[in-house]
């Protein structure tokens, strides 16, 4: 098997490590929600590990073999791969939109693959090494800048940020390919400021992804990360590894346009993936209707009423005999009205005394 086709194999098995890794990983958070660290203790979490160690163990020996401009995008697979093994372990389906950037994403890297000349391993030297890494420091600087110039207008900020973590994870994938190469031909201390190299520029891409997606949402910073990362390590391996493309200058232009092919396919599955695995939002409620205010009206005063007797005077007046010597063995009835002061009183009781008489 020549170097070549080693790397492309090894490329497509790192892939569908990823992708099983990341299944495994998602199906974990998903079933301990809230748990911070209750997965640790699950073996399903050490095997996600496990996968996403093999990967970029694969990942890395396939650099050593094969161009970079080839390897690099082939990364890009992990999420095609991870489309039918959803749908084959766990069940989920894929939409539309999904199925066609996974065409779309695996014929652009298939005309890609076809186009990629074989060449020899070969490496930077200590002085381009080190202008590599300050040229490329720079860029990754002013994009941060930029991006934190830009904090009034979230989607600018964003896709800045998003490019610079993208150039600095392709550049760690440079360095990479780099320590591999001499690898092949033995460990030195040499390789202590690449391999420093590799541990800052893949800090930075994590650090500045984290910001990006801060205030933005995951589509357009993930979306653009997908995409500048192959780009900028194809480039890199076409003008300082001495990588080429068959059929001189049409083979270029056909690679780039199946490029163009490959991130259209690679935005729409990014886009099409957070799209599904958004939470649906909660239906609203009716609002509360609003109380309406009783507005009692101002009821006038009401004058004082004048004081009544006291009770033992008045009933003392009241319980005089009508007619004295009448023969009435004792007072009348007393009628508890009368004391009611006003014109409302009930009149006084007639006189129903009988008189005889005598004919």
């Amino acid at each position: 098997m020549s170097a070549l086709a080693l790397s492309v194999l090894l490329s497509l098995v790192s892939a569908v490590a990823y992708a099983g890794g990341a299944i495994v990983q998602e199906r974990v958070a998903v079933s301990s929600p809230g748990q911070q660290f209750a997965p640790m203790r699950r073996p399903g979490w050490w095997a996600a590990v496990a996968l996403n160690g093999l990967g970029g163990l694969l990942h890395v020996v396939a650099l050593a073999y094969g161009p970079l401009s080839l390897v690099q995008p082939l990364g890009a697979l992990t999420i095609v791969f991870a489309l039918p093994m959803a749908a084959l372990f766990v069940g989920r389906r894929a939409g539309a939109t999904a199925w066609r950037g996974a065409v779309m994403a695996t014929v652009g890297l298939a005309g890609l693959l076809s186009l990629v000349a074989a060449s020899p391993a070969q490496s930077l030297d200590t002085a381009e090494r080190v202008a590599v890494a300050l040229v490329t420091g720079g860029i990754v600087v002013a994009l941060m800048v930029a991006g934190r110039a830009a904090h009034r207008h979230p989607a600018v900020r964003s896709t800045l940020l998003a490019t610079g973590s993208g150039i600095a994870f392709g550049m760690s994938s440079v360095f990479t390919k780099v320590v591999a190469v001499d690898w092949n031909g033995g460990v030195s201390l040499g390789d202590l400021p690449a391999l420093g190299t590799i541990g800052v520029f893949a800090t930075a891409g994590l650090l500045l992804s984290q910001a990006a997606y801060r205030g933005a949402g995951l589509a357009a910073p993930l979306a653009t990360l997908t995409v500048v990362n192959p780009v900028v390590a194809a480039a890199v391996g076409l003008t300082l590894f001495g990588e080429a493309f068959r059929y001189g200058t049409t083979g270029t232009l056909l690679a780039l346009g199946c490029g163009v092919v490959a991130a259209g396919g690679l935005i729409l599955l990014t886009t099409e993936r957070l799209a599904s695995a958004a939470p649906v939002p909660a239906p609203e409620t009716a609002p509360p209707v609003p109380r309406e205010e009783i507005v009692v009206p101002d009821v006038p005063d009401v004058p004082d009423l004048p004081a009544v007797p006291d009770a033992p005077d008045v009933l003392e007046d009241l319980l005089v005999p009508a007619h004295a010597g009448a023969g009435d063995a004792g007072p009348r009835p007393v009628c508890l009205y009368g004391v009611v002061p006003g014109p409302y009183g009930p009149p006084p009781p007639a006189d129903r005394h009988r008189v005889r008489v005598r004919s």
